[in-house]
């Protein structure tokens, strides 16, 4: 049995419990339940969540666990001094640890991420990386696991975390099986954007948001200023003048943001061949598309592709 901590404080962000359904689903579909769940806080007794009930805790105590996975919350509150001292010795102790959305700034206020890469919520990330100058931050990462030390993004991610936690124990199968009965994505790969290229543009006409959304259906195409401006019913001239005005970036870039998130997302999911890859997302060339890898991530396709894998890279032996 593998006993897995989650460590609570009041105010902890609800939807961290999501953690607990993926591991009771894998207990389901193996043939002998393998996981052991434990809700901790500082005393124990009912902790109190975002969403506005408390659930009921074990105190932290000196228990050793094979797993412990500390919660964020919405604001990044203080970590109490209490946790502090729980994560440095599950640190010790434990096969694993990690955490959840901003709990990220818990273990690293506890010391355990220096020098280490992570991820967490991406509307956090500058501030984490204000305050712990030590930690390599990636905001634009789902999951990441630097040694015994896993980390996720904000909010759902954590069942991506999870999912990827059982396929370590018990294999791609069970934690394919478990994401089909929580009827979400098996499973996004680390190495996955955190938001759309879409969503961070934000245009605030109609117009505009035909012409992208143009662009993302025809990506082979060359996607000229003229082929843009048609499909927004506007003259060339004024659609590069509103469409710079409306998301604050020229047409070619976003067209680039655009091919560059298809790309990557091809990469996760398939198992083509980087070629290919490049023509069906419009670079037209393979090093044409990783000038643009390197723009937007500061490393080409092969090093995400690797990452996708759970490959390290030759000078890097961590996984993202």
């Amino acid at each position: 049995m593998l006993h897995v901590a989650l460590a609570l404080y009041p105010g902890f962000q609800v939807l961290n419990l999501a953690v607990t359904t993926v591991l009771e689903f894998a207990n389901q579909t193996l043939d002998a339940p393998l996981y052991q769940v434990h809700l901790l806080s500082e005393h124990g007794g009912p902790i109190m969540c975002s969403g506005g009930f408390a659930v009921s805790t074990e105190a932290f105590g000196k228990r050793r666990f094979d797993t412990v996975l500390v919660v964020g919350d919405n604001n990044v509150m203080p970590t109490p001094p209490a946790l502090v001292d729980f994560v440095r010795r599950a640190a010790r102790t434990s096969r694993r640890i990690g955490a959840t959305c901003t709990g990220a700034f818990n273990l690293a206020e506890a010391g355990v991420l220096e020098g280490r890469r992570a991820t967490t919520h991406w509307y956090h990330a500058a501030q984490f990386r204000r305050r712990y100058p030590g930690v390599t931050m990636e905001e634009d990462r789902i999951f990441i696991i630097d040694g015994p030390v896993w980390t996720s993004a904000g909010m759902t991610a954590c069942i991506d975390l999870t999912l990827a936690l059982v396929e370590k124990d018990v294999g791609a199968a069970v934690a394919r099986d478990v994401a089909k009965k929580l009827v979400v994505y098996h499973r996004r790969a680390g190495g996955q954007s955190q938001f759309s290229a879409l969503l961070e543009l934000e245009p605030r006409s109609d117009r505009i948001q035909a012409a992208l959304d143009f662009a993302r259906q025809n990506l082979q195409l060359e996607l000229s200023v003229d082929q843009l401006a048609d499909a927004a019913h506007l003259s060339p001239r004024q659609f590069a003048r509103a469409f710079r005005e409306e998301t604050g970036q020229t047409p070619a870039k976003a067209v680039e943001h655009l091919r560059v998130e298809a790309a990557r997302l091809m990469m996760e999911s398939s198992r083509h061949p980087i070629d290919i890859v490049a023509r069906d997302t419009g670079f037209g060339d393979r090093e044409r598309m990783r000038r643009a890898f390197l723009r937007a991530f500061g490393q080409p396709p092969q090093a995400i592709r690797r990452m996708v894998k759970g490959e390290a890279a030759p000078e890097d032996a961590s996984v993202a």
